[in-house]
């Protein structure tokens, strides 16, 4: 039992296990936030980097345990997602295995279904977007199809919670009653078939309970490297006949493949129906521009245009009342409550604690309105034609489209950025975007820029902040091109990926998506920007209580010089672009300590347009924003690449590029009269 599993099953007794498959983009993860809602419990499978989702749901007073098995699209363990899932229902032995389907696109869906059936638990068919399906022409009839199966399908709408509760109702049934569980499986021709028998006689006895002797033998026959390595080391003496009977017979995966295809076509010929020829849908009509090689292009750059406007438009008003209003209100009754105390207990206290975290604080509309449009995004099923537009592009950095979807990511954080990249096939194409990830401005430099920009440049901080995030871009394809040629040999590779097709968001799954990304961020301020805050407040008062004289003055003083070539006028933007690193947050954090200005009824950005000029400005932005990560994106860099090594080479590089930038973009803002 996995360690998160086992903190929400402590308290539970008699739970329904249920393992929740599927393929990607089938609504799997809707089907999981409409279960458990704010009950789920998000972490890594121990060991490894692919995330764990595990909740409860309460189901006719009965509690119900749900594991959200990784997306897969076979159970052949060649990724990580793979042995995971299969490994959690082999060894784990959930109650009941409940794969979601996608109906509009059922041939693709039900080979995993295939595979499912040939593990030794009871399985339950979620038939998901019903509605899309019928959109697109096609009837699914969910009362034929389980017949054909032998195994209970429910069809369902999740996006729209149609079907979730009789789908947890036919769940927990076949949990009560697994002997009623009687599938049709595919079977094989019969000269494989003896091969079959024969395979499962030498390993019987001598496996480990958890493996089925069928499975294990189909397993062999498939060429599966993980069951053969194992099978290898348990079943001694027998393995060389073993060896005997799998070189005699090494076309049998193409039996097995044959043998599941034909098995799909006969569910799909008795439960489907579909009209001579298909309707132009609204997933045509959109991907006809989406996809383009030029429109969909300038529709992807439109697409973040807008989320830049809508986050200006309307989170600018809230974070200007939080930060002159709330932050204002705290700091003046914090240094009312602590009047009598020591002066370094209120100045720790309410210019280091309540000014620093209270200003990243005020960050929160702009990062609401930011994961509500990422989600929508994903949700509606636009990421994948990104990455199939971004695809020529990646491939002048020796990368394909599937490299932009954990780039993508970077958006929200670098850190699942350059996890995601797991799905990215080579070691060198995967190293790459590990490199590159850093460059994607994540949610905490967009929030910085969403803070500064409007002070610094009124109306224009909307176009402002969209060049700064197209220089990032620039600056991430150039280095790519530069990295692929030089330090990667220029190869390339192909690119395959599913595009799913539209529907319309699930308000629930948004909602959550924010809520968790939120509270995330809140729970930063509350530990590591709350400490990096009071250690800024002590380090620019001690030793005599003079900020101009303190310990972070002499360090600022020191780099001053090189701060001016950079742009960086002010030691106190050196010390706030040194204390980014911690955590990119802070750049508000130590600039609201050292520039205070709320107690005074001013709010910070205000202070600092008045104090800085338009050039040193924009030269601070773009150092910020191509800066070198976080301590948390480079203690992930380095697990991932497994050295300092590669990591080293990219935090040198970005310093070099981030600094040269700075230096480039102060001089010609000095030459235009900025």
């Amino acid at each position: 039992m996995t360690e998160a599993e086992a903190g929400v099953r402590s308290s539970l007794k008699e739970a329904v296990r249920i393992a929740l498959a599927g393929q990607p983009n089938v609504g799997k993860s809707t089907v999981f936030n409409m279960l458990t809602g704010l009950s789920q419990q998000v972490g890594n499978w121990p060991g490894k980097t692919v995330q764990q989702k595990v909740g409860t749901h309460t189901h006719d007073g009965r509690t119900v345990l749900v594991v959200d098995l990784p997306g897969t699209y076979s159970l052949t363990a060649n990724t990580e997602e793979e042995r995971i899932a299969r490994g959690f229902i082999l060894r784990e032995r959930p109650d009941v295995v409940v794969v979601i389907v996608n109906a509009a696109a059922l041939e693709r869906n039900l080979y995993l279904v295939a595979e499912l059936l040939m593990l030794p638990r009871p399985l339950v068919i979620g038939l998901n977007m019903m509605d899309v399906a019928k959109q697109r022409g096609a009837e699914v009839d969910s009362h034929v199809l389980e017949a054909a199966l032998g195994i209970p399908v429910v069809p369902m709408v999740a996006s729209r919670n149609q079907g979730v509760r009789e789908l947890m109702e036919a769940a927990c049934r076949l949990a009560a009653d697994p002997a009623a569980f009687g599938p049709a499986r595919p079977t094989l021709r019969p000269e494989h078939q003896a091969v079959l028998d024969q395979l499962r006689r030498l390993v019987a006895g001598r496996m480990a309970p958890i493996y089925a002797e069928e499975w294990v033998a189909l397993k062999l026959l498939e060429g599966d490297a993980e069951i053969s390595e194992m099978v290898a080391r348990q079943v001694g003496e027998a393995w060389p006949e073993i060896q005997q009977h799998l070189q005699a017979h090494e076309d049998a995966y193409l039996d097995i493949a044959a043998g599941r295809y034909g098995w799909i076509q006969r569910m799909i010929r008795a439960a489907v129906r579909r009209p001579g020829v298909g309707p132009v849908i609204l997933t045509d009509r959109l991907d006809r521009v989406a996809t383009h090689p030029l429109w969909g292009l300038l529709m992807l750059m439109a697409v973040l245009g807008l989320v830049f406007w809508l986050t200006y438009t309307l989170a600018t008003p809230v974070v200007d009342w939080l930060d002159t209003t709330v932050v204002g209100w705290l700091v003046s009754s914090g240094r009312e409550m602590l009047s009598t105390s020591p002066v370094w207990v209120s100045g720790l206290v309410v210019d280091g604690l309540i000014r620093g975290a209270g200003t990243v604080l005020t960050f929160l509309p702009i990062l609401v309105i930011l994961f509500a449009v990422l989600g929508v995004l994903e949700d509606v099923g636009y990421f994948a034609r990104a990455a199939y537009v971004m695809d020529r592009f990646m491939h002048w950095m020796g990368l394909h489209g599937r490299s932009f979807l954990p780039l993508f990511l970077g958006f929200g954080c670098n850190v699942p950025a350059i996890l995601g990249s797991r799905i990215v096939e080579g070691r060198r194409r995967r190293l790459l975007t590990i490199l590159l990830a850093p460059l994607v401005p994540c949610t905490a430099r967009l929030s910085v820029l969403a803070f500064l920009t409007p002070a610094f440049f009124g109306d224009s901080a909307a176009l402002v902040s969209w060049g700064l995030v197209a220089l990032n871009l620039v600056v991430l394809a150039l280095l790519g091109v530069l990295l692929h040629r030089i330090a990667f040999g220029g190869t390339r590779a192909a690119f395959i990926m599913e595009i799913p097709l539209y529907h319309l968001p699930s308000v629930r799954t948004i909602a959550l998506f924010v809520w968790h990304n939120t509270w995330a961020f809140i729970w930063k301020a509350g530990t590591i920007i709350l400490i990096v805050s009071a250690a800024v407040w002590a380090l620019s008062h001690l030793p005599a209580g003079n900020p101009e004289a303190s310990l972070l003055a002499s360090v600022g003083h020191w780099l001053e010089p090189a701060g001016r070539w950079v742009g960086l006028e002010d030691w106190r933007l050196v010390v706030a672009l040194l204390t980014s690193f911690i955590a990119k947050e802070n750049t508000i954090a130590t600039l609201g300590i050292l520039y205070g200005a709320a107690d005074q009824g001013v709010g910070l950005a205000a202070r600092l347009a008045g104090s800085i000029s338009s050039a040193s400005a924009l030269a601070f932005l773009v150092v910020q924003m191509l800066f070198i990560p976080c301590v948390a994106t480079v203690a992930v860099m380095r697990q991932e690449t497994g050295g300092w090594r590669w990591v080293a080479l990219d935090i040198g590089l970005l310093l070099v590029v981030s600094l040269g930038a700075g230096v480039i973009v102060f001089q010609l803002g000095r030459l235009g009269g900025l």
